[in-house]
């Protein structure tokens, strides 16, 4: 019997020893069917799929070269924002600005960063697409996006990230940016389905771009303080690293994410009974509990050694099961969550949440799963999409 639409077991050992080959780090083989549930993803996400596909094939890639960023210090290959939660201060108009947590500054700049998540939205769909249906317009029409963001000359991004985040009268960027390209780790997904399916006539080039940028993510400064922040930051570098790693076959790199899972992220941000202290603390705790823990789920799928990240627990307790089996029921049930309500977009969350679905398989939960499939996987406030990386998840099993 076959485990996949369009999607034969030859096609599968196939893709594995690529993979294996390209550096050691293969894709995660999920069958897409769920043994403990029956839940078929290839068969609930058909028609969002390609409907999301069909809508993409009529928009043209734009890149950060299309807008200007008139504060920036680098040049329009290089990408620039401003930090979300930074105002002008009303005591001092023309001076720094000031931080109210929580409240995104509609003035900011964030023009690139949207160009970078429409990217995040647009090549996923195109190539579960072209999974779902082997029509080769969603495979060639993801190619011509990554050629434009990645390979182009004229509209390439330039593969750091020195100017993300910027504070006016503060800085021109800084490490906490680094999480902006959290919505490359599903293009980086995407990029290895096709290749494992398809040549992509510029493939090199674009390994090379990611590449690139995980050796800046690896050494900069900016780089190092995001994997140094105890708090969901230090999360999404993680799961950075991990992902465009597998990409590229970086063992090494590989194995140094897997030893901050277990020595720094469960550790410094899961408490003995779940709770996560330093997404609590901030003035959207519900929000950043469940981002943070979509991460580190995220992570634990791309890293574990046959689940075993998901086992993991420190002598006091510490652990990512934990943290999900405190999280579930106030996914199920919003009403009884015992923490002050978000400042912002209480009422557009959850959603569906990855957590639940790579732990239901990990951990044997039908419980989980059936919770995951009855959520909305398409929200449409973009500060939720914001926070919403991984929206695609026939890529991720495999």
């Amino acid at each position: 019997m076959k485990l996949y639409d369009s999607f034969t077991a030859r096609e599968e050992r196939a893709m594995h020893r690529r993979a294996i080959l390209a550096g050691g780090t293969a894709l995660a083989v999920w069958p897409t069917r769920i043994a403990a549930t029956g839940i078929d993803i290839a068969a609930i996400d058909r028609r969002r799929i390609l409907r999301a596909a069909n809508r993409y094939l009529t928009d043209a890639p734009v890149t950060i070269t299309a807008f200007r960023a008139e504060r920036s210090p680098g040049t329009r290959h290089d990408y620039y924002s401003e930090g979300d939660y930074w105002w002008p201060n009303p005591a001092d108009p023309e001076g720094p600005y000031v931080r109210r947590d929580g409240y995104s500054n509609p003035a900011r700049f964030d023009a690139h960063r949207q160009a970078l998540i429409r990217l995040s939205l647009q090549v996923p769909a195109l190539v579960a697409a072209w999974r779902l249906t082997r029509d080769p317009r969603y495979a060639r029409h993801a190619e011509r996006h990554l050629d434009a963001w990645f390979v182009d000359a004229e509209t390439r991004m330039a593969p750091h990230l020195d100017h993300a985040q910027a504070i006016i009268g503060i800085n021109t960027g800084r490490g906490i940016g680094v999480i902006d390209t959290l919505h490359l780790v599903e293009v980086a997904r995407a990029i290895a389905v096709l290749d494992a399916g398809l040549r992509l006539e510029r493939g090199a080039a674009i390994h090379d771009w990611f590449r690139a940028y995980l050796g800046w993510l690896t050494t900069s400064k900016n780089g190092t303080d995001e994997r140094d922040e105890k708090n969901n930051h230090g999360s999404c570098w993680a799961l950075q690293a991990a992902e465009f790693a597998r990409l590229v076959g970086d063992r090494q790199v590989r194995a140094t994410v897997r030893d901050r899972f277990r020595t720094r992220l469960i550790p410094d941000q899961i408490a003995p009974n779940g709770r996560q202290p330093l997404e609590l603390a901030r003035t959207k705790p519900y929000s950043y509990s469940l981002f943070n823990l979509d991460v580190l789920a995220a992570l634990a799928h791309i890293a574990s050694d046959n689940g075993d990240l998901w086992r993991f627990a420190t002598p006091d307790g510490r652990s990512l099961a934990g943290a999900l089996a405190f999280m579930a029921p106030h996914i199920a049930d919003k009403a009884g969550w015992p923490y002050k309500a978000d400042v912002e977009y209480f009422d557009a969350l959850p959603v569906r949440q990855v957590a639940l679905l790579f732990g239901g398989q990990a951990l044997d939960r039908p419980d989980y799963l059936a919770l995951w499939k009855r959520l909305n996987p398409d929200p449409q406030v973009p500060e939720i999409i914001r926070n919403f990386p991984l929206r695609q998840p026939l890529l991720w099993t495999m």
